[in-house]
């Protein structure tokens, strides 16, 4: 299981160490792939399995199926755990993410997400002063 929120820095190379307790369940690799609200998704192989399976199966003839499609699947990278439990972020996710020194590692149950600290304290304040109104509509979906 994937939980909770660290705080580690991007080495000049572009690599970033995985929180220990996430690199048994990623193995020896991760994809890495685009995310949504500006920061990068990091699956298991298992988990990218699932998902991918899951986005082949959207309709080919929508415009809004293709575009998620395109975004998860073409910025995909296989992402190998070095000796020290980094991964490296190609560049082109970097600056998708617009990731710079301090990155902030958060565990989501079946993916991880990277963000720039910047954004991630942003979205964090947005998020939690909504909080009531975003569980009065997850109340309306019976959760």
């Amino acid at each position: 299981m994937l939980l909770g929120e660290y705080r580690h820095n991007l080495d000049p190379k572009g690599r970033v160490a995985v929180p220990a307790k996430f690199r048994e369940k990623l193995g020896t690799g991760a994809i890495v792939t685009r995310g949504l609200d500006n920061c990068l998704f990091v699956f298991a192989g298992e988990e990218w399995a699932k998902l991918s399976e899951k986005l082949m199966n959207l309709p080919l003839a929508q415009a809004n199926s293709r575009a998620f499609v395109r975004l998860m699947l073409a910025g995909a990278m296989d992402a190998e755990l070095d000796t020290q439990g980094r991964i490296l972020i190609p560049d082109y996710l970097r600056k998708y993410a617009g990731l710079s020194k301090e990155i902030v590692v958060t565990g989501l149950m079946n993916r991880i997400e990277l963000w720039d600290s910047t954004t991630w304290e942003r979205y964090k304040q947005k998020t939690e002063s909504a909080s009531e109104e975003i569980a009065e509509r997850l109340g309306e979906l019976g959760i």
